[in-house]
């Protein structure tokens, strides 16, 4: 398979939603986690699980199966469901990435979403930050209509 990392929401995912195995609402216990990948990892649609796999290497305070995403927060805007978290910093860093996947460690590291950074983004000796959209039907990280 040819590397490339395509913007998603994971497949597996829209099922377990509906089976009731991830739970965004704030103060739930289920613990969310953003992995940063090299530009050689395969990750889209049919991503159904965290992998080490082509990920970024351990780095100042980026370490394997990445940061716990803080600050969840769900809401309906308008006829859509949205949900949010609160941007993610790795400082001390020197990394490249294409893309991330953000999953779920209260669920058997099960897959949730894909994204694309569009092109290769570096930080050398710094601080590599994931700042996430508006909180908003049109732009949220993850909306279901």
């Amino acid at each position: 398979m040819t590397a490339s990392i395509d913007q998603a929401v994971c497949n597996s995912f829209k099922s377990e939603l509906l089976g009731a195995v991830h739970d965004f609402d704030s103060g739930s216990g289920q613990v969310f986690k953003l992995a940063l990948y090299q530009p050689n990892a395969v990750l889209n649609a049919t991503t159904t699980v965290y992998s080490a796999t082509n990920e970024v290497a351990n780095t100042g305070q980026y370490t394997a199966g990445g940061g716990i995403l803080q600050s969840q927060q769900v809401s309906l805007d308008g006829s859509v469901g949205i949900v949010d978290f609160a941007d993610l910093s790795f400082t001390g860093v020197t990394l490249s990435a294409l893309g991330a996947l953000i999953y779920n460690t209260s669920a058997s590291n099960k897959a949730v979403c894909v994204l694309d950074f569009g092109a290769v983004k570096t930080a050398t000796s710094g601080t590599f930050t994931i700042q996430f959209p508006a909180f908003t039907s049109s732009a949220a990280i993850l909306r279901i209509a």
